[in-house]
Order: structure tokens, then sequence, then C-alpha cells
């Protein structure tokens, strides 16, 4: 009996997944690939996360593919229409007839003598896996783990009487209307939930540890929707992506060169946007700016409510929950009728799947990214990540687009079997992601690392991998290339799977 075996396989039918199988499709035509998704709907997170005001928390120029124009005047989007995007976006390329539905990758294993990766996958409800091989594997499945976001273990909370919920797993028919709602966080969810309850529920408190820093965006981009009037919607995009990225760059650079300038910047448009009397301790974090994400708020929208009295902020730390609500280490209680936990996501890598490399446990701590993109010594194989200062696809564009061009280089030179290798000289570490934000430093001891020079450095710097990934040099010294032989090129017994 024989696997069914593909060139790649695409696990993960995201934002990231969709983008990289058009780039496939585009560069790679003759290649034969699927695109395994464990849920039953594309999307990833903007299908999974339904919460009220669930939006992009940057701009749809930069959020969004770089083939595939965004042309909604709204260019902070909200989840619903984002997903309608992936989804046009599979349908207009027939990359819909590649997606298998509940398909859900449990292992990964790498056969070096026929330099194939064999899958084992729960197919729906099926008690038994199924097999699948491929020679490359894109995995496009983000960082965050799916089944349930981070909670912490909060005292006394069996005694709250109240609804207690995480925004990742939102009950459809929860009803907040009239109710009195404390929101546990200071991120981009919290600061997104907050301003859309408060048209219902009769008061909204965002309970925080310590603030962040919050900067007010325009929903609709101006010039962008003035131009459309006279330019080509290709055009338009285009302009409004490079100034955009210009624009992020900036601000993130200017951030880390002179912190207290920007710092003093982001709090007095904080303080303009609240008021003269409002208590800005409440939006003065402890940290520098890009320590952690700068949260943006469409139009100011929760500045407004906290202005109207909507909604109001508490910083304290929580001593246990009661009854009817959450006791504060001050001594006060906050009242609560829905307790909302916006505490975060629980990180993991691979999706969650099991990697190994002819039967061994492959260690991704003990590893070190390659262009951001590959791992050492893990062959054939990507980790399609975005950046952390920046929107998201335009690092897994650029990923998927390079992962493209070393198939078609293998092919030309006639290898099968490509795995990064650190070399003799002693490379330097540093952590793989540059934040101090909870979730990352959670699980910091479980990412792999990122190097003190090219290749091994994550940049976070769009126009520097642009250069690099578009159009540097596939081989740099430190991509292995080998050609193991196979006894056929579309099937592999089962033997050789293990």
């Amino acid at each position: 009996m024989s696997a069914e075996h593909l060139d790649v396989l695409i696990v993960g039918a995201g934002l990231s997944g969709i983008g990289a199988a058009y780039h496939l499709q585009q560069q790679c035509p003759g290649k034969r690939f699927a695109i395994l998704e464990g849920r039953a709907a594309l999307g990833g997170t903007w299908d999974l996360f339904r919460y009220p005001g669930i939006r992009s928390d940057s701009d749809m120029f930069t959020l969004g593919y770089n083939f595939k124009p965004w042309n909604d005047p709204q260019a902070i989007a909200d989840g619903p229409s984002i997903r309608r995007y992936i989804e046009e976006t599979a349908r207009e390329n027939g990359i819909d007839r590649h997606i298998r539905y509940r398909h859900k990758v449990l292992k990964a294993d790498w056969c070096s003598a026929s330099a194939t990766w064999s899958l084992e996958v729960q197919r729906g409800d099926e008690a038994e896996p199924v097999k699948l091989s491929c020679q490359y594997l894109l995995m496009c499945t983000g960082y965050y783990r799916y089944e349930a976001g981070y909670t912490p273990d909060f005292p006394g909370r069996e005694q709250f009487q109240g609804h207690f919920v995480h925004p990742q797993l939102w009950p459809e028919q929860l009803d907040y209307a009239g109710k009195r709602v404390v929101v546990i966080g200071s991120g981009a969810t919290a600061v997104t939930l907050i301003p859309s309850m408060t048209d219902q529920a009769a008061h909204v408190t965002m309970l925080q540890r310590s603030p962040s820093y919050v900067i007010s965006l325009p929903k609709e981009d101006v010039i962008s929707n003035a131009l459309r009037r006279v330019l080509p919607e290709k055009w338009v995009y285009r302009l409004g992506r490079a100034r955009n990225v210009t624009m992020q760059m900036v601000f993130f650079n200017l951030a880390k060169a002179f912190p207290n300038l920007v710092r003093k910047v982001l709090l007095g448009l904080a303080r303009r946007q609240l008021g003269a009397d409002f208590d800005m301790r409440h939006f003065s974090p402890r940290y520098k700016p890009w320590d952690e994400r700068v949260c943006v708020v469409p139009d100011g929208d929760l500045f407004k409510v906290l202005r109207q009295g909507k909604a109001s902020v508490v910083t304290d730390q929580i001593d246990s929950f009661t009854a009817g609500g959450i006791r504060l280490k001050s001594g006060s209680e906050l009242p609560a009728d829905i307790v909302v936990s916006a505490t975060g996501l629980d990180l993991v890598l691979f999706g969650g799947m099991q990697v190994s490399l002819d039967g061994t446990p492959f260690d991704a701590a003990q590893s070190m990214g390659y262009r951001g993109i590959m791992l050492r010594d893990l062959p054939n194989a990507a980790v399609v990540l975005g950046y952390t200062n920046a929107s998201w696809t335009l690092k897994a564009d650029l990923s998927s687009e390079y992962f493209c061009r070393l198939i078609n280089h293998m092919d030309a030179i006639g290898m099968r079997q490509c795995t990064p290798r650190a070399g003799a000289d002693a490379i330097g570490e540093a952590p793989f992601l540059n934040l101090n934000s909870g979730y990352i430093q959670r699980v910091a001891d479980q990412l792999p690392k990122q190097g003190d020079r090219s290749p091994w450095k994550l940049y976070q710097n769009y126009l520097l991998d642009l250069a690099l990934l578009r159009f540097g040099k596939v081989e740099d010294g430190y991509l292995q290339f080998s050609s193991p032989q196979v006894a056929s090129k579309r099937e592999v017994p089962l033997e050789a799977l293990g």
C-alpha cells in the first residue's frame, strides 16, 4: 500500500496559507500541492475570532496580499471583511479546490533516505490517521494555539456567578445588553472589544495590570480613496502600500533610536484625545515604545467612549474573584456580570504537530532561524511567519516567494534536499522574537533562536528583506544541497514512511 504523495503540502488555510498557494501556483506551476486545514473553514485567525469588533490592527494596504489590491474604503478593516477578502482570493485563483478541510496534521517526519516528509493526518472524526508524503512542507499555521487562548489562574474564579469568557472562544449567543462588563487586559484585543461593546453594555471597564501605548489612526485612507477617482485600483494600492510601509518603518526606527521623544509624542497624542482632566497614568507604560506592540484604535474609538463615560480604565492587580465581580489588590471591588479575559495567546510552534527527523524529535529550541523562514538542520521546510513590528503579510508574502525560488533552484541543479547549516563559524544567539510581550516571554525557552548576522538574523525590516529574499543569491554557503536516491517521484512505500 502506498501513501498519497504530493510535491508540496501547505499546512493552514489562513492568510499565510492562501498566499503561499498563490505564489506556488505562479512560480512553480508544475508542482502538485494541497492545503491541509484542521478546521472546517478557511480564513485562519479571521474565521476563528468572532468577538465584537474584531478587526485588523494594521492597515489593509500592508496586511493585504502584494498581488491582490484591497479596494474597500476602510483601511483598518473588520474581521468579516478580511475573511471575505481571503475567500475571494482563494476562489478567484482556484486555490479553494486544493484545500482539504478537517485535516489536522499530527506528525511530520523527515526521511533522509527518500528525501521526503511523511505526515500523519487526522481526517475529520476518522479513528485512524491518514498518511501523506511530500518533498516540501510549508507550515503556515501562525504561532498560537487555536484550541484556546491564554488564561491566568485567577484566585477564586469558581466563585464568580456571572459569565467568564475568553475572546478566542467567544460564545455566539452571549447577551451583554445592559450588563456590567470587565475586560481584563490592555492589548490589541482589549482596546478593540471595549468600544465595540459600549453600544449595548451598561458600562465597560478595562482592568489592566499595566498600560499599553495606544495611537489613533484614521479608519479610512482619505488619500487612497481620493486617488481611486483618477487612478487604476492597482496603482492606488501600490502607492498606498509603499507609503504605509515607509511610515511603519520610520515610526519603528524612530522609536528605537529616540524612545523618549516617541514616548512623549505618543502620550501627547493620547492626552489630546482624552482631555486635560484624564488621569494619564492609565496610558503611560513603564516600557519603551515598541518593546511591545503599539495598539491602534481606528478614529480614536477607545478614547471617545472613555470621554463619554461609557467605559473606564482601572490600573490595578487582581486579588481574587468574588461572586459579583473582582476584588483588587487596592481593596476595591469591580462589580461585573461578564468578565472577558483578554489576556493573550498561548503560543505553539508548527501548529502543535510533532516534527521529527528520521524518527528523532526535532528540538526547535536548539535550532536557529534561517532568513526568518527556515530552521537550521530542518530540511525542505518553511515556517511562514509575519513581522512583529509591521503587518503580518508583508513578511509572509516574501517568505513564500523565497521558498518558491528555492524549490525552482533545486529543480534547476537536480537536488532534492536542502538544509540550512551553521558551518564552523561561531554565531551569537538572541531571542527569535524581539518583543517583551507576555505571550512571547512565556514560551521564549521553547522557540528557536536568531543569530547576530545574516542569514541567521531576523531583521524585522521589509525593505532589507525585500532585497535579500526576492533578489539575493539562493546559494549563500549556508544551504547544504544533496540528492538521495528514491524509488519513485510520485509514490513512496509505506515501509519507508515508518
